[in-house]
């Protein structure tokens, strides 16, 4: 029943009128119920992100309307928080299926930027060998991008900075 639901709350939300093209950060948006969701965070031409206090919801702007009380979007608080939840629940199961020993990792951007040298789930400790060198990182610096690779959520600078900052402590015996 609550996925008929969350299937009834997507279909709403791609069927609302395109009667906003702008939103003002800090604007409440309100629910289908006349309460407020959460506040405006960001705005651009794709999406206006929504603060709803659990969740930064990004939303495109064509779902949003002019209702009673100002602009709002054909679902309630809770049942945008609960489609969020599902959604990071989902990225967070491929995110840690990914992270196995071996794998190949790309940078945020996209670029191959090495392979993971050992996985400890339990302890949240991931080591990334690039040609840089190792850097020791953790589960949420990983997500799973939409062309299905694993991927480190930083750029090949900020990887290759910090890669040359852990040779250069490992160097001074950790020193500073």
């Amino acid at each position: 029943m609550k996925s008929a639901k969350l299937a009834l709350l997507a279909s709403v939300l791609a069927t609302t009128p395109a009667a906003v093209l702008a939103q003002d950060v800090g604007a409440t948006i309100f629910g289908s119920d006349g309460n407020p969701v959460g506040t405006v965070t960001e705005v651009t031409e794709q999406v206006v992100v929504i603060d709803t206090g659990k969740h930064k919801t990004p939303v495109p702007p064509s779902m949003l309307f002019d209702g009673e009380k100002g602009k709002s979007v054909n679902a309630t608080q809770e049942q945008i928080n609960t489609m969020m939840d599902q959604r990071v629940a989902e990225a967070t199961a491929k995110r840690d299926a990914a992270l196995v020993q071996g794998a190949a990792v790309v940078s945020a951007g996209g670029s191959p930027i090495g392979k993971l040298a050992s996985v400890d789930m339990a302890a949240d400790k991931i080591t990334l060998e690039t040609e840089g060198g190792a850097l020791l990182l953790k589960k949420e610096h990983f997500a799973v991008n939409p062309q299905g690779q694993l991927a480190v959520l930083y750029s090949r600078d900020q990887i290759a900075k910090a890669t040359a900052g852990a040779q250069a402590g490992a160097a001074s015996g950790g020193a500073q």
